[in-house]
């Protein structure tokens, strides 16, 4: 009971068996000094986990006024409407009004992703 919950998924292609964290890990490393901020998020970010990253973001935004927030997803799996709803947040500079319904300027780019159901990369291929 103590081992993490677990996702296996077949992939269409080659009928490997592919082993998922399902659990979302999120890290802030914070330079004030800089006006920099990096959230690393590891685990699969599907667009109902996707709202808890906009509320680590948000909460990392107000730490300092023009922050620089980079979002680094290159060691999860995202899915891709996830993905277009991050990219869409880059673009604008603003969180889903949900989120922050203020519509305070976020200036967060997001950092290479890894594909979600179409073209999944594995995390952990079991033989």
């Amino acid at each position: 009971m103590g081992q993490r919950k677990k996702l296996q998924r077949r992939s269409q292609c080659r009928g490997r068996l592919y082993i998922l964290n399902s659990k979302l890990n999120i890290v802030v490393r914070v330079d004030l000094d800089h006006a920099k901020a990096l959230v690393i998020a590891k685990g699969h970010v599907t667009v109902h986990s996707v709202n808890a990253l906009y509320v680590v973001v948000k909460r990392a935004n107000s730490i300092r006024q023009g922050l620089d927030l980079k979002l680094d997803i290159s060691h999860a799996l995202v899915d891709d409407e996830a993905l277009e709803q991050l990219q869409a947040c880059s673009e604008t500079h603003h969180l889903p009004a949900k989120i922050d319904p203020s519509q305070k300027p976020c200036a967060i780019s997001v950092l290479a992703p890894r594909r979600g159901h179409t073209g999944a990369r594995p995390a952990l291929i079991a033989a």
